[in-house]
């Protein structure tokens, strides 16, 4: 085991484990909760299989990913930065305020361009509420590039790890947010942070619902740039073109496979990159199909 030791040394630091290290609170927390509704139709038991595999796959493959990819590419541009910013307690929370609202833009693109929504729709794809719906994460997050959004604050000067740091935390924080257990928080709170009657607005397929609350551990942007929506009416889960699998790969790969069919349709190269950027409905022919 000598050989593991050593590659852990040479290439993870602490930091890259944040979300390793929350996952057995998340194991509580997702039992706690099976408990509390295991008389209702909250959590249903394919479904609950379907999203403990696509959190357990997504950790290996991430870490896999940040090694070989993420951090070299990241590293590239901390070679390249403006300053060099030490992190100090008070930095770090300008970072992660930072990271927040680079988030919002990140997770706001996820919906509205296309490329980008063929890794994210692995986390709308559940048609529960509950914590297990925050374990479904994409293995293509990074080939996509949801790692592109967070280099200003490394141009700027922040060593990458403390971005991903932040950024580890913020997802730590929204993990507690795909809940029905929850209800409304104080008005002060649920004007300011990102709470789960936000959370499960933006996890609904009504028309009001859709493509509002970005947030990730705040709501404040989403109320200044208007994609705030309050959760008023009962929310309908899950994806407008719904995808039925229990299969881990085409749970990860169905929407890549819908665009390029959507690109062959066309008979342009220009109609036909343009899926790449425009939103995930447009031209679309590609509806939803199981496995």
């Amino acid at each position: 085991m000598d050989w593991l030791l050593d590659l852990y040394q040479r290439h993870f630091d602490w930091r890259d484990l944040t979300l390793v290290i929350l996952s057995p609170i998340f194991m509580i927390a997702i039992a706690s909760e099976a408990w509390r509704f295991r008389k209702t139709g909250v959590f249903d038991l394919w479904d609950s299989f379907d999203s403990l595999n696509s959190g357990g796959s997504y950790l290996v493959t991430d870490l896999v990913l940040l090694t070989v990819l993420v951090l070299p590419a990241m590293g590239w541009v901390y070679d390249h930065r403006l300053f060099t910013v030490d992190v100090t307690p008070l930095r770090f929370l300008g970072l992660f305020l930072f990271v927040e609202f680079l988030y919002y833009w990140f997770h706001r693109g996820s919906h509205r361009i296309r490329w980008f929504w063929c890794a994210h729709v692995v986390h709308h794809g559940s048609e529960k509420m509950n914590f297990g719906t925050a374990l479904r994460q994409s293995w293509f997050y990074p080939i996509a590039g949801n790692w592109l959004f967070y280099l200003p604050a490394v141009f700027l000067g922040f060593e990458p790890r403390w971005v991903l740091f932040a950024l580890s935390l913020n997802l730590g924080y929204q993990f507690f947010v795909h809940t029905s257990w929850v209800g409304k928080m104080p008005a002060w709170f649920e004007f300011i942070f990102n709470t789960p009657s936000h959370h499960r607005a933006h996890h609904g397929r009504n028309p009001q619902y859709i493509d509002k609350n970005f947030g990730g551990m705040l709501i404040v942007f989403d109320r200044l740039f208007g994609t705030f929506e309050p959760e008023d009416a009962p929310v309908d889960y899950g994806l407008e073109h719904p995808f039925y699998t229990h299969n881990l790969f085409w749970l990860n790969a169905h929407e890549w496979r819908s665009m390029f069919r959507d690109m062959a349709h066309e008979k342009t190269w220009g109609l036909r990159l343009a899926h790449l950027w425009k939103p995930p409905e447009w031209r679309r022919h590609s509806n939803g199909f199981r496995e």
